[in-house]
């Protein structure tokens, strides 16, 4: 039998009120075909890594720990809310796009080059460019919507956060009859729910 296999990602989580005033943007745009996160799954992905063997998950949480005691304390500015990927159409996601900065680049390169030591994956090649996904569109439903009635997504925001700590999360997918709550608003349907298995704090 093969054994239970975890999937794990690395990530910041966002404080409840910047979590709230990204959500709202749901409202905003009710006419794109999308899946919107729900509130409680944003975050800001620093590093993913598929899916992990229970020893493999142990050494992520290992090396977290130590990868955050060695980084300061920073804060995180989000900019703008837009399609993404940057000029890709039909877009596949609606994301909060957040100001590239040193402290976040080093801590990522530094979690990934102590994670590679130890755990097989495929780190991303481009350069790394903070963002929140805020909803998954169905690219087939987008297309069908003629260009000049597409809703225009550019908007400039003004949000920013202090970050104490990242975590290690397991992405867990619930079934609705189990968790009836799960992708309320989405047509029902259950999705992943993000459980934090680690929290480690960066150095004050």
């Amino acid at each position: 039998m093969n054994a239970k296999k975890h999937r794990i990602f690395i990530a910041i989580n966002l404080p409840p009120d910047v979590k709230k005033q990204l959500a709202s943007y749901q409202q905003k745009w009710p006419e794109i075909p999308a899946k919107w996160t729900s509130p409680e799954n944003l975050h800001i992905t620093l590093e993913f890594l598929g899916d992990l063997t229970d020893e493999e998950m142990g050494d992520v949480c290992i090396i977290a720990k130590e990868v955050a005691k060695n980084h300061n304390c920073f804060s995180v500015d989000l900019l703008k809310v837009l399609y993404g990927p940057e000029h890709k159409m039909p877009p596949r996601m609606v994301w909060a796009e957040g100001e590239k900065s040193e402290e976040l680049a080093d801590l990522k390169n530094d979690l990934q080059e102590c994670l590679l030591e130890k755990i097989s994956f495929k780190p991303e090649s481009r350069s790394f460019s903070p963002h929140i996904t805020l909803a998954r569109i169905s690219e087939w439903q987008f297309k069908q919507i003629e260009p000049e009635e597409r809703p225009e997504v550019d908007e400039y925001i003004n949000l920013n956060f202090f970050v104490e700590s990242i975590e290690v999360m397991e992405s867990v997918l619930k079934h609705a009859s189990r968790s009836p709550r799960v992708g309320a608003g989405q047509g029902g349907r259950c999705g992943p729910v993000y459980e934090v298995l680690e929290s480690c704090e960066l150095k004050n």
